[in-house]
C-alpha cells in the first residue's frame, strides 16, 4: 500500500531516504571536524583545509560541496548542546572500522595546529565513547594523525 501511494505522488523511496541520510551522516561528520577545529578558540586555516580535504575524500565531494557541507555541519555544531546526535547518526552508519578511522580523522584536525589542548583532549576522550571506540584505538588513531601530519620526530 505505501509502495503503492509512494509510485503515485512520484518518488522513489529509496532514493529520497538515502539522499537525507548520506546528507545527514556528512552533515555530523562535518559537525564533529567543525567542534575538533573550534575548541582551542581559533580556527586555522589548516584546519579548515585538512577538514575540507577529509570530507571531500570520504565522500568523494568537490572542494565547494565539502566546504558547504562544513559550512552547516559547523552550523550544527554552534546550535547543539552536546555531541550524542552526531555520534548517533555515525554510529548508525559506520561499521566499527570506519568509526576508528574517523577517529583518526578527527585527531588530524585536533593536530593540524601542532598543539593538543586540554578541551581538545577531553572531546577526543569524549568521541571515543560515543563512537564505541576503545581507548588503546583512540590513542593508536592519535599517533598514526601524528605520523601522517609529520609531527612525530
Amino acid at each position: 500500500m505505501i509502495e503503492h501511494l509512494r509510485k503515485l505522488i512520484g518518488i522513489s523511496p529509496r532514493v529520497a531516504v538515502s539522499d537525507v541520510e548520506d546528507n545527514s551522516v556528512r552533515r555530523a561528520v562535518a559537525a564533529l571536524l567543525a567542534k575538533a577545529a573550534m575548541l582551542d578558540g581559533e580556527v586555522d586555516e589548516v584546519e579548515v583545509d585538512q577538514a575540507r580535504k577529509i570530507l571531500a575524500e570520504r565522500f568523494g565531494l568537490s572542494r565547494e560541496d565539502a566546504d558547504e557541507i562544513l559550512a552547516e555541519g559547523r552550523a550544527d555544531a554552534d546550535d547543539a548542546v552536546d555531541h550524542y546526535g552526531f555520534t548517533r547518526v555515525i554510529r548508525d552508519a559506520f561499521d566499527h572500522d570506519e568509526r576508528v578511522e574517523l577517529v583518526g580523522q578527527i585527531w588530524e584536525i585536533v593536530l593540524a595546529d601542532g598543539e593538543v589542548h586540554d578541551y581538545e583532549a577531553a572531546l577526543m576522550r569524549r568521541l571515543g565513547g560515543l563512537l564505541h571506540v576503545s581507548d588503546r584505538e583512540n590513542g593508536d588513531a592519535r599517533k598514526q594523525a601524528v605520523v601522517k601530519l609529520g609531527l612525530a620526530g
